[in-house]
């Protein structure tokens, strides 16, 4: 009996010293790190995990260990700042440590995500849209599915068709099961699934920052509708630089174009007859004047 406990105290020292050793390791990333990102790993796929761990392989170390270990780990490194991490930490959270800036790593997450398809329940972050179209769904119950939803069809060439663009989710709403059912019979995938930055402790500023999720494709959509918007501005204005000279130019030769159409209608130009008339009037108007006394 004394034996078994000797036994079973030594298994527990044994795992105590294992904890000790992990929260240690963990410990020396977090100090040896610019950035510590708490990432979220819920629902994420093992498979798409040990994908997007490969793909960070030379820019950031992934970790994921219980949420007592972690804590534990970031009391040990004895920094103000880095305890505000902390609330941040779940179960179903990971610790990214790298010498890229919070936001860069942040961007390199975005682009490693697979899509998804909608589950029941799911709440959207955009609206979803079923666009205007044919489709390869033959009439029977489908139709009472799509009037549900609100969706106007027709029926062509033996195939339904949706007739105008109508969202059957909001951004913020979640998912029912006509919403769900209806997306999959169109195959679509309209979430992404990836590592979801929380936030990061920033070891340089010695700061946290939230709000780290980029999207890098709708920023740069934004970005360009921007751009067009300010260069159409300032043509609009005149404002001369090196992105609106050419079009300022272009534009300049159409309306001195126009204005030479325009001079060209409103002035008729005149016959040979028309054009001897002002001649035969101006010698008349010299021969009715009086004459100068000299003359006389």
């Amino acid at each position: 009996m004394e034996n078994k406990k000797i036994k079973q105290d030594k298994n527990l020292s044994n795992v105590s010293e294992e904890k000790k050793k992990a929260v240690k390791k963990l410990s020396e990333e977090i100090l040896k790190s610019k950035t510590v990102m708490v990432a979220s790993i819920k629902s994420l796929p093992s498979s798409q995990f040990q994908k997007i761990r490969k793909n960070l392989r030379g820019k950031a170390k992934v970790s994921v260990a219980k949420k007592k270990m972690t804590i534990r780990a970031i009391d040990e490194c004895k920094k103000g700042t880095l305890m505000n991490l902390k609330p941040y930490i779940t179960e179903n959270s990971a610790l990214l440590f790298s010498d890229l800036d919070a936001f860069e790593l942040s961007a390199i997450l975005s682009e490693n995500k697979a899509p998804m398809k909608a589950k029941i329940g799911q709440i959207s972050d955009k609206d979803i849209e079923i666009e205007a179209g044919p489709t390869d769904l033959v009439p029977g119950p489908v139709i009472t599915e799509l009037g549900s939803l609100g969706l106007k069809i027709a029926v062509e060439d033996g195939k339904i068709a949706i007739k105008e663009n109508k969202i059957i989710v909001k951004n913020g709403e979640a998912v029912n099961e006509a919403a769900s059912s209806l997306m999959n019979k169109f195959n679509m995938t309209p979430f992404f699934i990836r590592l979801e930055p929380i936030a990061a402790y920033d070891a340089l500023a010695e700061k946290i920052y939230k709000d780290l999720k980029i999207d890098k494709e709708e920023t740069l959509k934004k970005l360009k509708q921007e751009y067009t918007q300010a260069l159409a501005f300032a043509v609009s204005v005149a404002y001369p630089c090196k992105e609106t000279i050419s079009r300022l130019i272009q534009k300049a030769a159409l309306q001195e174009k126009a204005l030479s159409t325009l001079v060209k209608a409103d002035v008729k130009q005149p016959t040979i007859e028309e054009a001897k008339k002002p001649t035969e009037q101006n010698q008349i108007t010299e021969n009715t004047q009086p004459k100068s006394e000299e003359a006389k």
